[in-house]
């Protein structure tokens, strides 16, 4: 198969599975472009420094494996697993950093980005390797876009999802959690190579990361309802001071505001932009210290002011209309 036909398989899969991946996150949404760096990082940056961190570790086995048969296993079930998930989630560890990172649900989309990605130059790599045999290219494209590619942004975004949980919690073993995420997502990378390295295995692979992609939806669908949640809670107090309409606090935190009808059509969607970055505001607030916690504050009084404009205007022009 020509070199254009590996690189359509390997980028077209993964290019689907990022925008169904950022679309899901309902309540809010982050930068596409910003999900798309992240996704560059793993087609492109993980990718150099896990053929870097390979080659290195791998000639450190070599010193007590010589067999070559046991090398290879020891390096798609520990080497590969070790080198790529730290290569793929450093880049997670400077943006769960960023003060724009609100909640666990950042960590699975960004997670999930730099896997798509990584997911991405393997395939083709892969694809473009065994091209001359039109049967197992083709098998490879329907396993490795189904599985093992879909298993990169699982693994990755897990780590993600624990960066997110270090970063809001509470609890005093706070700084152990990252280290959780990112032996979860070694261990299933590591449990996935295993699987495929024996004909005999594959099967209980294909299982087993069927089993784990649905566990990944029913953990984002919780989160999306968590994030439901927490924009219902912060605003009610909000409701009270009189900055949000009792009437828009179901709205705001349902579906329905993706409707029209129930606002003027020319700020509904930056008016829920900002009423939803006032909720993730003051929960960060709650959950930070320090001069980030100061910033939050900064923010969500700035978005009680913008909120009260967007408001005003639209009873200005509403008041406008009536009189003419």
């Amino acid at each position: 198969m020509p070199s254009a036909a590996s690189f359509l398989a390997a980028a077209i899969p993964m290019l689907i599975y990022l925008w169904l991946l950022w679309k899901m996150d309902k309540y809010e949404r982050e930068p596409l472009g910003f999900v798309i760096g992240h996704f560059l990082w793993g087609a492109i940056g993980a990718i150099i420094f896990a053929v870097i961190g390979s080659q290195f570790v791998g000639n450190i086995f070599q010193i007590f494996v010589t067999d070559f048969e046991s090398l290879n296993l020891f390096g798609a079930i520990l080497i590969a697993p070790f080198v790529e998930e730290i290569t793929k989630g450093i880049f997670l560890v400077g943006t769960v950093a960023n003060r724009k990172f609100d909640n666990i649900t950042d960590g699975l989309v960004y997670g999930g980005a730099i896997g798509l990605g990584f997911g991405m130059t393997e395939n083709f790599l892969y694809f473009d390797t065994y091209s001359y045999d039109f049967d197992q290219w083709i098998f490879l494209v329907i396993i490795r876009s189904a599985f093992t590619a879909v298993m990169h942004a699982i693994a990755t975004g897990t780590f993600g999802a624990f960066l997110g949980m270090s970063k809001f919690s509470k609890s005093a073993n706070k700084k152990v959690l990252p280290f959780i995420g990112l032996f979860l997502a070694m261990t299933l990378h590591g449990l996935w190579n295993l699987s495929v390295s024996f004909q005999e295995s594959a099967y209980y692979g294909l299982l087993f990361m069927i089993v784990v992609i649905i566990v990944f939806i029913i953990v984002f669908t919780k989160s999306i309802r968590k994030e439901r949640e927490i924009i219902k809670l912060q605003l009610t107090d909000e409701v009270e001071r009189g900055i949000i309409p009792i009437e828009h606090l179901d709205i705001i935190s349902s579906t329905k505001r993706e409707r029209s009808g129930w606002i003027n059509e020319a700020i509904r969607k930056n008016y829920i932009k900002v009423v939803t970055k006032l909720a993730f505001r003051k929960f960060q607030t709650e959950t930070t210290t320090g001069k980030n916690q100061e910033f939050y504050i900064k923010d969500a009084e700035q978005c009680r002011i913008e909120i009260k404009k967007l408001l005003n205007n639209q009873n200005d022009e509403i008041t406008t209309q009536t009189e003419v």
